[in-house]
């Protein structure tokens, strides 16, 4: 790609900085829930119209839209666009206003950073070697994952994605930053929910119960154990109860059942489907042999996360052409999850971390970012179409 085209790119992701910016605070602004995202989609198809890039409805509230056209192959760039069940504490003149739900996610970013994309691309439409297909997709926050009905409905097919390419606010590095990982990133996230039954009582008379919060105590211990003495040492396993509540139960009365809800996560789809069921014979067993029962339901969710090898590393060089090399750096393993994933099983596929330079975390009411990512997040997916698309790989991939 010429230096001629790149200063172009950077050129335009300046000019259209204002459009993309109040796209981010009017999205942030108005956030929306997981596959309520109405409001959202509404604007996003008012703004691509602007455009002239015609869209089509996928997945009840997301869209699939399209940039170019004619020979050479196509490729994928997907944003995120629901938000959090979270009272945002932020003042600020962008602040939710809606009681109760708020970005802190940073899918308004990624919302924002995919129009000012298309802005970009489409400056440069007669010039692309192929077609750029732009995925809004919902509910990424939620089970089973807006990226599931995407791909249902056929955002991957006719034709097929060479490559896509996903971005993800990161709020310790500063705006103007960018991370990557190739291969296996992210792990596989299942939700469990465990109910052991016993026998209530008189807490002073525990021989005529059977202590479900005894049983309880021994089950998590085992479980523990089993993650840490029967898992590879190897391979990173994260099994975590966030919630225990008795059925009943107080200092001296002993309840009838107890109930447990965690997450189990790892980056090997073998050794997870193996987990789940020793997980499950283990509570069983622990509860039989002391008298009670357990059941344990696991939510299946999102697989773990892989980036193609060759595409993401051609892809941390080719933002380094764009951004300079001291703003690309490497990224450690994360035990997070993101239906982002579904789509790297089906394609190759490189999902990145953009900068935001936050002093909070996500999912956290005060979140918030250096809104000079924008600016770095539109250009880089916009670059990455369209220096792909000229490459002789990806016409061959088609």
């Amino acid at each position: 790609m010429s230096k001629e085209l790149r200063s172009r790119v950077r050129d335009l992701a300046e000019e259209h900085a204002p459009a993309t910016l109040t796209d981010r605070r009017h999205l942030h602004a108005h956030p929306e829930l997981s596959f309520e995202e109405h409001e959202t989609v509404a604007y996003v198809a008012g703004r691509l119209g602007e455009m002239g890039i015609p869209y089509r409805s996928v997945a009840g509230t997301g869209l699939v839209a399209e940039i170019g056209g004619g020979s050479g192959p196509t490729l994928a760039l997907r944003a995120d666009m629901d938000a959090l069940p979270i009272q945002e504490a932020n003042d600020v003149a962008y602040r939710s206003t809606k009681a109760g739900i708020m970005h802190a996610c940073g899918h308004d970013v990624h919302t924002a950073s995919l129009l000012g994309a298309a802005r970009i691309l489409a400056g440069v439409r007669d010039e692309l070697k192929g077609t750029v297909r732009l995925l809004f997709q919902p509910g990424e926050e939620k089970l089973p994952g807006g990226a599931t009905l995407m791909i249902r409905d056929g955002a991957l097919q006719d034709p097929v994605p060479a490559a896509i390419f996903g971005q993800h606010v990161h709020p310790p590095l500063p705006a103007g930053t960018v991370g990557f990982r190739p291969g296996i990133y992210m792990a596989s996230t299942d939700e469990l929910f465990l109910t052991v039954r016993g026998r209530g009582g008189h807490g002073a008379m525990p021989h005529q119960s059977v202590d479900p919060i005894v049983i309880t105590a021994q089950a998590i211990t085992a479980l523990q154990q089993l993650i840490s003495r029967e898992s590879d040492p190897t391979l990173p396993v994260v099994l975590t109860f966030g919630k225990i509540e008795s059925e009943g139960g107080a200092t001296n009365v002993i309840p009838n059942a107890v109930r447990l809800e965690g997450t189990l996560r790892t980056l090997d789809e073998s050794w997870r489907k193996e987990l789940h069921q020793r997980l499950r014979r283990t509570v069983e067993g622990i509860a039989a042999a002391l008298g009670g029962s357990a059941e344990l339901e696991i939510r299946h969710g999102y697989p773990f996360l892989k980036n193609d090898e060759p595409l993401t590393h051609w892809a941390q060089s080719a933002a380094r052409e764009l951004l300079g090399a001291e703003k690309v750096v490497d990224l450690p393993i994360r035990m997070t999850g993101e239906d982002f994933a579904f789509y790297t099983h089906h394609v190759p596929a490189c999902f990145y971390r953009l900068g935001v330079g936050s002093p909070s975390p996500v999912h956290t009411d005060t979140f918030d970012v250096d809104e000079a990512c924008l600016q770095t997040g539109s250009s880089l997916l916009a670059w990455l179409a369209m220096e792909r698309l000229s490459q002789p790989a990806a016409s061959n991939s088609k």
